[in-house]
């Protein structure tokens, strides 16, 4: 079968999936189902940029996913006036001591001719500034945390438009991303991989740690909307008027139109994302990053900069992973940041890449809504199905309770099933590279 008759044929299979949902289940199941799909095809995006344009073995995606969360968090959420009046100035303070040792151990390295006092003097400085920073930023901290912990306890946001968050989001993610690149790029592709995951995890670890940032483990809650609330249309005349007129149940339908919001925005910012990678892979950017990816001596000798582009699209692929988080976390309302788990921000859109097409756009974003769709529902369906079969044993039983136990586990099982039999009979994945 062609890929021009394959691709239309797999993506109306998985839509036929939603709709059977939204037939048999409920249309707010359906759409919920749908919107985490469209994120979960963002993130596939990015990741598809890193590995398949350019062969980065990026697996700290969830690491990316996080600050494009907490860029949401600190644009959305309204400024804590209290904490910024005990604590602010002198945080603030702090950092860019921080950053200005930084720098100014940069400058010294570069500036100093190599040799032991160059070694010297940037060690004395770095001491100096450490212990400056900390004794400026700690009594900050300490003085923020103690406001009214119990609801806020840290210095909350800008208060603007929660959709400015998610560029803001990607910012970060794209800033850390350079930061990575910079230092963990010139590694093996396994070494890489370590590198990546093990920064990931410092940055889940300094969001659960840092509670004047975002609350940490006690959780941001309450984000703002882009989208009305449902019981402001529960509330609203001229929503229950047409919802009496169409014979629809007010509470179920403002659930719905909610979600179909969100839906419209999501799905703006994927086509828009399409629209974009399909143009730059098509450009002789993209061929040339096929071409290092492909054969990355060839490439240098032809005199491309190999280092400058993998940076280059490390970058923007943890940009629209960064992006995505935000847009995951202004769905959820809240940010919690012992909820990113490698299992579902690394592992999981890894398979959708690998299920969909690596270097295939199309194929990330069909991986991304059949991965996600199999990964919610399989459990449910996983649990009907041990019921049915073990239907006939008698209530009490061992091996009865023990495959009903076992339901819980459906959702690896499948992933595992999946990964294998795409690997076997399509090894380049549902809609493979052209």
């Amino acid at each position: 079968m062609s890929a021009s008759v394959r691709a239309p044929l797999l993506f109306a299979a998985v839509a036929a999936m939603f709709l059977f949902t939204g037939f048999t289940s409920s249309w707010n199941s359906a759409l919920g189902i749908f919107n985490m799909g469209l994120i979960s095809a963002i993130m596939a995006l990015g990741v598809n940029m890193q590995w398949g344009y350019a062969g980065l073995f990026n697996i700290g995606v969830m690491g990316f996913v996080a600050l494009g969360g907490l860029g949401a968090v600190i644009i959305g959420m309204p400024p804590v006036a209290e904490a910024w009046a005990a604590g602010g100035v002198r945080i603030l303070l702090g950092l860019l001591l921080a950053l200005a040792t930084i720098l100014g151990a940069v400058f010294v390295w570069k500036r100093m001719k190599p040799g032991r006092w160059r070694g010297v003097a940037i060690t004395v400085l770095l001491v100096i500034g450490f212990y400056a920073f900390r004794a400026v930023f700690d009594g900050g901290v300490e003085a923020v945390e103690a406001v009214n912990p119990a609801v806020s306890g840290n210095l909350g946001g800008l208060g603007l438009p929660v959709l400015i968050g998610w560029p803001v989001g990607g910012l970060l993610a794209a800033g850390a991303a350079w930061i990575v690149g910079k230092t963990a790029l010139g590694l093996r592709s396994d070494y890489l991989a370590i590198a990546t995951l093990g920064i990931a995890e410092i940055i889940i670890a300094v969001m659960k740690n840092e509670d004047w940032l975002a609350r940490g483990v006690k959780n941001v809650i309450g984000l703002p909307r882009p989208v009305p609330y449902e019981v402001d249309l529960q509330q609203s005349t001229d929503f229950l008027a047409r919802m009496q007129a169409i014979g629809a149940d007010p509470v179920t339908a403002s659930s719905i139109v909610v979600k179909l919001l969100y839906a419209a925005l999501f799905a703006s910012v994927l086509l828009l994302l399409i629209w974009l990678t399909q143009t730059a892979l098509k450009s002789p950017w993209g061929r040339m990053m096929r071409a290092i990816r492909d054969n990355e001596t060839a490439a240098e000798a032809m005199g491309k900069d190999v280092t400058g582009r993998h940076l280059q699209v490390f970058i923007l692929g943890s940009a629209i992973c960064g992006l995505a988080g935000a847009m995951m976390t202004t769905l959820d309302g809240q940010l919690t940041p012992t909820g990113y788990q490698p299992l579902r921000f690394t592992f999981l859109i890894w398979v959708m890449v690998i299920v969909g097409g690596s270097g295939n756009n199309w194929g990330s974003v069909l991986g991304g809504f059949l991965i996600w769709f199999l990964w919610v529902q399989v459990e449910p369906m996983g649990l009907m199905l041990i019921n049915l079969i073990t239907a006939g044993m008698a209530d009490g039983s061992p091996l009865k309770d023990h495959l009903i136990e076992s339901a819980a586990h459906m959702r690896l099982l499948t992933m595992g099933v999946v990964l294998l039999l795409v690997l076997r009979f399509s090894p380049r994945g549902l809609i493979p590279e052209r």
